[in-house]
């Protein structure tokens, strides 16, 4: 008998995965587009990565009250510890993030002028101390953080093969049902 996540775990799970994706393949797509096709593709990298936050934030709380199911016992405790370091990477990456695109995006020079809208619908709000900020500071804010951005993506990149890489090794080499865990 398998031991699954619940049903609410691997929703989030699989939405979360999604959008962080398509999040991930958007700076790679609007470096080829036009001028006036990347703007709403960078709106909408924005308004998925305040959706994974708060997708992410949903999901830590069903873990940190929901145990998940056990590992298989056949795991050598090396591959536990790297299962557990992994997921945890994970974790912060999904909240770093959007955290520090946000941060980016209220530093930027021009966002007084231009409203940041989850999906067209409403607007979302920019960090108001951010903001707030000195033109010079602002640009270091949203420099550095730009940067920080920039970095944990390829952070995340390694986290996802190794994610990936590891559920692929357990399932076809170990002949583990590890993919079935997270299958709805």
């Amino acid at each position: 008998m398998v031991k699954k996540y619940t049903g609410v775990a691997i929703a989030l799970h699989w939405i979360i995965a999604v959008g962080i994706i398509v999040n991930a393949a958007l700076p790679w797509i609007w470096e080829a587009v036009s001028d006036d096709a990347v703007r709403p593709l960078i709106d909408a990298h924005k308004s998925i990565g305040v959706t994974v936050l708060g997708l992410a934030v949903m999901r830590l709380l069903w873990r940190l009250t929901h145990r998940p199911p056990a590992l298989p016992a056949s795991y050598k405790p090396w591959e536990v510890t790297a299962s557990h370091a992994a997921h945890w990477a994970l974790y912060a990456i999904i909240f770093a993030m959007p955290l520090t695109g946000w941060i980016m995006d209220s530093a930027w020079k021009d966002a007084a002028t231009h409203p940041m809208h989850w999906f067209g619908l409403f607007e979302w709000p920019r960090i108001a101390p951010v903001m707030a900020l000195d033109e010079a500071t602002k640009k270091s804010v949203h420099d550095s953080f730009g940067a920080a951005h920039s970095l944990l993506g390829w952070v995340l990149y390694g986290l996802f093969a190794l994610h990936v890489g590891a559920a692929l090794k357990h399932q076809w080499m170990d002949g583990e049902a590890e993919l079935q865990r997270m299958l709805p």
